[in-house]
């Protein structure tokens, strides 16, 4: 009689996202060799402030790797890009505005049925460390909410991967009442955080770790501080409902170093490629 798989021996897919806060920085710092040792399927990028003429071959084409960006306009400023052993159907860049668009903020890549949006949500802090860039921001999560919607009503498996530049309830920041009045952790932003999750969307992380305080991913470079863990939950995986059925777990790897945030991630049952 054959054996029954159980559901542990799954076939499983990991699905990883990082802030490097810029990649040749990262690089300098063992990014190739955790990239090598991960595990990982898919990894997305947020911050990578480089164009591809910029990166070593080493980096833009690592054996066994297929690799894209989306580089702001600006040089030296935000972009994204995505390292994937497994190859994409299609990879979009565009939000149908360009005043998102020049800014390189979103990979829309499917794999099979699966569609991954690596994102970095804009700041809401301008150059003056003001709240200029609030408005915009809110923009930006409206518009990527209406570009997904589709698929998310229709039930097919999306992931939204990045940094959303918030923290959505008190439990995912260290000091939430010192904050209030912070971009990432005003009423306003926690608000549109809460229009995703009533749609539907689901905060993997949180769905499977739901009183556990402590977990972040992003930390200030001040001395002592990542240390001491006085931290922000601001980089999340969210699930579509048609997406959640296929996560099998939801992680921070908190240890990871070489940026001020750390990765996280999912994995999920393979099948999802085929749903």
């Amino acid at each position: 009689m054959r054996d029954i798989p159980g559901p542990c021996t799954l076939p499983a897919m990991k699905i990883i996202s990082w802030n490097v806060n810029g990649i040749r920085s990262c690089a300098k710092k063992g990014f190739l060799d955790w990239l090598e040792t991960s595990d990982a399927d898919l990894v997305g990028l947020q911050e990578v402030r480089a164009r591809p003429e910029q990166l070593d071959p080493g980096l833009l084409a690592p054996l066994g790797w297929r690799v894209a960006l989306n580089p702001a306009e600006r040089p030296g400023y935000s972009g994204v890009g995505v390292y994937s052993r497994r190859a994409w159907t299609s990879i979009e860049t565009s939000m149908g505005e360009e005043r998102f668009d020049v800014e390189g903020r979103v990979q829309l890549i499917r794999l099979g049925s699966l569609l991954v949006a690596n994102v970095y949500f804009p700041n809401g802090s301008g150059k003056n460390r003001d709240l200029s860039r609030i408005p915009y921001k809110l923009d930006f999560y409206r518009r990527l909410f209406d570009l997904l919607e589709e698929d998310l009503t229709a039930g097919r498996p999306v992931l939204v991967i990045g940094d959303f530049n918030t923290a959505h309830e008190p439990i995912d920041l260290a000091r939430p009442k010192a904050n209030v009045k912070t971009s990432g952790f005003r009423p306003e932003e926690r608000e549109e955080l809460d229009r995703w999750l009533k749609a539907g969307w689901v905060d993997t992380f949180r769905a499977q770790h739901p009183c556990e305080a402590g977990h972040y991913t992003w930390w200030s470079n001040r001395p002592g501080i990542r240390e001491r863990n006085v931290g922000w939950r601001i980089d999340y995986v969210l699930a579509s409902p048609g997406a959640m059925k296929y996560v099998q777990d939801a992680f921070i790897l908190s240890d990871v170093l070489g940026s001020d945030h750390c990765p996280l991630g999912v994995d999920l049952d393979d099948a999802v490629l085929s749903a």
